[in-house]
């Protein structure tokens, strides 16, 4: 690793430990040359998420369009905004986690259905109401009343 201060190549590791997300590894590094220290990082480089729209177009995986969606779901709804950045840590991890560096809106929409019916109906419901679309009053009780039935 080459030192920011003095652009030598010498340099050795004094201190190595798994950053607070545990996605990373922060390296404490002493110059050899001029006695300064830095810190390095060193995380692992995964292919980028491509989503799949539903007129077929990709674009890349950005969270904080799933965050924002939650968040206007969960409005008036005693929900931090902790605990909706913690599913979507969860949903992130899950996708990051498939086979395939590719999914669809529906599948991230699925996942964050699933997180909400455990955590609030009505963020559930109103999640529910713009992802899936309804189009009519018909539509909305049927998925009300799926959801009763699975309590």
């Amino acid at each position: 690793m080459k030192c920011p201060y003095c652009s030598n190549l010498d340099t050795r590791v004094i201190d190595s430990r798994l950053t607070d997300s545990n996605d990373s590894v922060r390296r404490r590094r002493l110059c050899e040359k001029c006695g300064k220290r830095f810190t390095t990082y060193e995380k692992f480089e995964n292919q980028p998420i491509a989503v799949i729209k539903k007129d077929n177009t990709r674009q890349p995986f950005d969270r904080n369009k799933i965050l924002s969606g939650l968040i206007r779901a969960c409005i008036k709804r005693d929900i931090s905004t902790a605990v909706l950045d913690e599913i979507v840590d969860d949903i992130e991890t899950e996708i990051k986690n498939m086979p395939s560096n590719e999914i669809s809106s529906k599948e991230i929409g699925n996942l964050a259905l699933k997180r909400l019916k455990d955590l609030d109906k009505v963020a559930y419901i109103r999640f529910a109401s713009v992802y899936k679309q309804f189009d009519d009053i018909k539509q909305f009780t049927n998925e009300l009343s799926k959801l009763k039935k699975s309590d």
